[in-house]
């Protein structure tokens, strides 16, 4: 039986079946679940939601004596809502980045929250319920079609410190936005999706302090790292709604295309595409990103890093694929103009990845700030042109990250 209760009313032992509001208002990653700590109680509380559709067949009912919403109406209710929802057209109408920031920006809040639980919840032996993983590929994806690199670029900009969940979020987006690029279905683009948001999964089972260890991991140290693949896979297994993709992709996604990966070193076509997609995408995500122990690089030095690697390490196909989802120049580059002004990318151009949108804030002949102006680059007639990458360590701009996504810190 369901019943809509407040969330004054929630005792430890009942089945939590719904959180009455956005997704993005509640404080899980996902919504389903036997509530078995009074803390979480406090949690959901304390956060936005009101109200909560609970399951009495799976969990406590209310005390007697406490009014709940009759079977018929919560039944009646459910299925408005999900009449409701089964109409709503969701909303990916395609916006340029500067407008889905700031949108973008809360998702990628609010995954962090859930991933963290996740990873959390498995590094506690807890069985790992891959639906409630469905909401968050869902919105990620949504943003990601409003705005390819929105979100991506956002999710960049993660600390040290919650690299390991970030960067599935990370690889999550790169993942939906590499899958249309390849022009895969919507439900194959859904499971790239999910795949990419537990390949690192098996990371909750290696110690913390060799995952934050701010030096270079010795030889035994790095052999526990790549025990994740199988470790992850392990704890997927039991699942009995796992997407067998996101199985493929958590035990094979440091496989190379020349044999030479791990842990089964799987060559060419015995690679899926999937396993292919995301070897590149976390290995992008991985090397733009600070790391304990190394400062991230440039997005558009990092592609040209991964070209270097791309023979042996990555399927070309894929890798061609990839360059053109993000950019030659993905957001956030810092780069200089024939004309002598640095800028940055702040939007892709689809049918030139030379002539991006760049915003100009610099000229090195006076070597002084000039005020921001947006350039595009393929604009008919427009002579200007990139004609470097640069390094941002060597100008030390303390604000370019504001400068291309327009949000505070403390928004990001």
């Amino acid at each position: 039986m369901l019943k809509r209760i407040g969330v004054q009313q929630l005792i430890v032992g009942m089945y939590l079946k719904e959180f009455c509001g956005s997704w993005l208002e509640h404080p899980f990653w996902r919504s389903s679940f036997v509530i078995t700590d009074a803390k979480d109680i406090d949690t959901i509380r304390a956060s936005s939601v009101r109200e909560v559709w609970i399951d009495c067949a799976k969990g406590l009912d209310l005390p007697p004596g406490e009014a709940g919403v009759a079977l018929a109406e919560a039944e009646a209710c459910v299925e408005v809502e999900q009449v409701a929802t089964a109409r709503a057209v969701r909303d990916t109408a395609r916006v340029a980045s500067a407008a889905e920031f700031a949108r973008a920006a809360r998702i990628v809040a609010k995954s962090r929250q859930a991933v963290t639980s996740m990873f959390e919840e498995a590094r506690m032996g807890k069985a790992v319920n891959t639906g409630g993983a469905q909401r968050l590929v869902e919105e990620i994806s949504d943003s990601v079609s409003r705005s390819a690199g929105a979100l991506i670029s956002l999710a960049r900009l993660k600390t040290a410190d919650d690299y390991t969940y970030m960067h599935s979020v990370a690889v999550c987006a790169l993942m939906v936005a590499l899958g249309r690029q390849l022009g895969l279905g919507d439900d194959e683009v859904r499971s790239a999706g999910i795949a990419g948001l537990l390949h690192d999964l098996g990371k909750a089972a290696i110690p913390i302090e060799i995952l934050n260890k701010p030096g270079r991991l010795t030889d035994a140290e790095f052999a526990i790292v790549k025990e994740h693949p199988e470790k992850g896979h392990a704890m997927l297994l039991p699942s009995s709604d796992v997407d067998p993709v996101a199985l493929d992709v958590v035990l094979h996604h440091h496989e190379k295309d020349d044999g030479s990966g791990y842990p089964r070193r799987l060559a060419g076509a015995a690679i899926s595409i999937f396993a292919k997609m995301a070897a590149v995408c976390d290995v992008y995500d991985a090397i733009t990103s600070n790391r304990p122990y190394k400062a991230g690089w440039d997005p558009a030095e990092s592609l040209r890093k991964m070209a270097e690697w791309s023979k042996g390490h990555f399927d070309p196909a894929v890798f061609q694929a990839f360059v053109k989802s993000i950019g030659i120049y993905p957001i956030g580059s810092l780069v200089l103009l024939n004309c002598g002004r640095l800028g940055v990318v702040i939007e892709q151009n689809t049918k030139s990845l030379l002539s991006p949108q760049v915003k100009v804030f610099f000229s090195t002949g006076s070597k002084a700030r000039i005020l921001p102006e947006v350039l595009d680059l393929a604009r008919p007639g427009c002579r200007l042109k990139i004609i470097s990458r640069e390094d941002p360590a060597k100008w030390n701009f303390p604000d370019l990250n504001e400068i291309w996504s327009g949000l505070a810190p403390a928004t990001r």
